[in-house]
């Protein structure tokens, strides 16, 4: 729907070519005055273009019940815009409407892609007086079409049947997209409200399990879930910090530190408790969690730790 909009305004409002291209070396100052100008519609268009191709290629392959390459397609796509660009064109991406009416159509090959673009280059250049004159109803007819064929009218449906964050993640990317008639808005708003969904989702899934051991005094935590920002807070609350005992071990084997707040976290646990008098130990740490600690943690750095409890 997207690019058949951009084609009725290329119709409507620009004077359609009547040769073919040339090339044109653009004709601009190199350098950072011009990159602040052009950068921000660059990065625009480069978004919605790559979101556009990758929605695109994820439908074509479950329609055809096929693995596209994602990275070629994009690194094609990227080359093609180049190019694009120095023969005085616009940058263009994958067209949703007419990929699926295409492999609807039978088109499974390079082939039908190909005369698809090779019949709108003769079109806009040999027959342009009678394209131009083609009325502004039958264009929006074609798009209203495309929108209803293209669209999952089962996802309305599903709307009472799907889980609410799902549900309210892809109304919210609607209401943007329709609101600012901007992709890359929409999609970021989508990815923002699911992230945040997910991490609290992530979070509930923290648990701390405890076991006392009489003859060693010793207690030992095992920690089984993700620690993160969002979970920090419960992961703490999870120990004891008013028990006295001997030696405390803190089992990580099936737990994950994901960034410094974990890490923090974790040495606030281990600073109290050694200031009640335990013996802390941590066990089981994961590669990429032992990594993160290596570099964030304080806990086993004194001088750190003094610099941390003399701020306080």
């Amino acid at each position: 729907m997207y690019s058949t909009y951009k084609f009725v305004l290329l119709v409507t409002w620009v004077t359609l070519p009547d040769t073919l291209p040339i090339f044109l070396w653009p004709d601009v100052a190199f350098n950072f005055e011009t990159l602040g100008i052009v950068f921000p519609y660059s990065m625009s268009i480069a978004i919605v273009g790559l979101l556009e191709s990758l929605m695109t290629a994820n439908v074509i392959d479950e329609l055809t019940d096929t693995e596209s390459d994602k990275k070629r397609e994009c690194k094609g796509q990227g080359i093609a815009n180049i190019g694009s660009g120095l023969i005085g064109g616009m940058a263009g991406c994958a067209m949703i409407g007419q990929s699926i009416i295409n492999v609807k159509s039978g088109g499974r090959g390079r082939l039908s892609t190909m005369t698809a673009g090779v019949l709108l280059l003769i079109l806009v250049v040999f027959l342009n007086d009678i394209l131009s004159i083609v009325p502004m109803a039958a264009l929006v007819a074609v798009m209203i079409m495309v929108s209803v064929g293209t669209f999952n009218w089962t996802s309305i449906k599903e709307l009472k049947t799907n889980p609410v964050s799902a549900s309210s993640v892809m109304v919210a990317t609607v209401i943007v997209v329709v609101w600012t008639h901007n992709l890359a808005f929409g999609v970021f708003t989508g990815i923002l409200i699911g992230s945040l969904f997910m991490a609290q989702r992530l979070s509930q899934f923290l648990i701390v399990e405890s076991d006392y051991h009489d003859k060693t005094d010793t207690r030992t935590y095992q920690v089984i879930g993700q620690v993160f920002f969002n979970s920090s807070d419960r992961f703490i609350g999870f120990f004891d910090f008013k028990e006295a005992v001997d030696k405390v071990v803190i089992d990580v084997h099936r737990a994950h530190f994901w960034d410094i707040t974990g890490v923090a976290a974790l040495d606030k646990v281990v600073i109290k408790l050694r200031r009640e008098g335990a013996d802390v130990s941590i066990i089981g740490l994961n590669e990429a969690s032992e990594t993160l600690l290596d570099k964030f943690a304080i806990h086993d750095k004194p001088e750190e730790v003094e610099k941390m409890m003399g701020g306080h």
